[in-house]
């Protein structure tokens, strides 16, 4: 009988022991891992900063209850109005020739010179301030060659003309005048066009804008037309009609 039992207990122990020994893994094949490669978002464009006139700022400076935003060229604000001062964007040449190497970027046109609460900052188009003034990072300017202007106002009689300085030689020929002296006031605006500037010029106590041919680019209807940069830096005019509300408008007279 203890055979018996041996037997079967050596029998039941082989068997498991089988069992176990049958059962393989089987080997698992690499499955080739497909690299995904994150690709580098770009900036979108921002569809707010239309462009209706190609040779006008896609943001133009404007004052709303004593304070300056900016809109773009179909009138919206894009940067709210919260300055005190807030100019067209463009070089600063003092942040261009900064000591400071980080902070030269800013000084390109790519951002703006806005005041508030007298703190002076540079802000994108977004309206995000990105850098604030320090006198530390202010560098000397690197001034261009000048360009020498062709025009020059002339003044006979007590009313305003043009002349062309290396052309003109008597004053008592009208044929030696671009525009022979009419106004009550002129200014030749400053511009990087000396074949072509724009004149501001006064007649029956009205402001308007004139060309080298006399002919008329806004009419006589403001009380006031700024000697400014407007027209260097963003080829607007900064006018008003009652002496205190100032705004751009661009050479078709259309208000900003």
């Amino acid at each position: 009988m203890k055979n018996i039992l041996n037997f079967l207990c050596v029998f039941i122990s082989i068997f498991v022991f089988s069992q176990t020994k049958s059962v393989k893994k089987l080997p698992v094949k690499n499955a080739s891992k497909s690299i995904i490669k994150k690709v580098p978002s770009e900036d979108k464009p921002n569809p707010d900063l239309v462009i209706v006139h190609q040779e006008l700022p896609v943001l133009i400076p404007k004052k709303v209850n004593g304070k300056f935003g900016y809109t773009n060229q179909n009138g919206k604000f894009i940067i709210k109005p919260e300055y005190h001062i807030a100019v067209f964007f463009y070089e600063d040449c003092n942040l261009l020739n900064s000591p400071n190497q980080k902070v030269r970027k800013f000084g390109t046109n790519e951002f703006a010179t806005v005041e508030k609460d007298m703190i002076s900052y540079r802000v994108d188009k977004t309206g995000k301030r990105v850098y604030q003034f320090k006198d530390s990072d202010l560098g000397k300017c690197k001034f261009e060659e000048y360009k020498q202007q062709l025009y020059q106002a002339y003044v006979l009689n007590g009313f305003y003309g043009v002349i062309e300085k290396a052309k003109f030689v008597n004053a008592a020929d009208y044929r030696d005048y671009k525009i022979y002296p009419q106004y009550q006031y002129l200014y030749i605006m400053e511009g990087d066009d000396t074949a072509n500037p724009m004149i501001v010029v006064s007649h029956n106590d009205r402001f308007g804008v004139i060309d080298v041919n006399n002919k008329v680019i806004i009419p006589f209807e403001y009380s006031n037309i700024k000697r400014n940069f407007s027209w260097k830096l963003g080829r607007m005019f900064e006018v008003t009609k009652d002496g205190q509300n100032y705004y751009y408008i661009d050479v078709r007279n259309k208000t900003y």
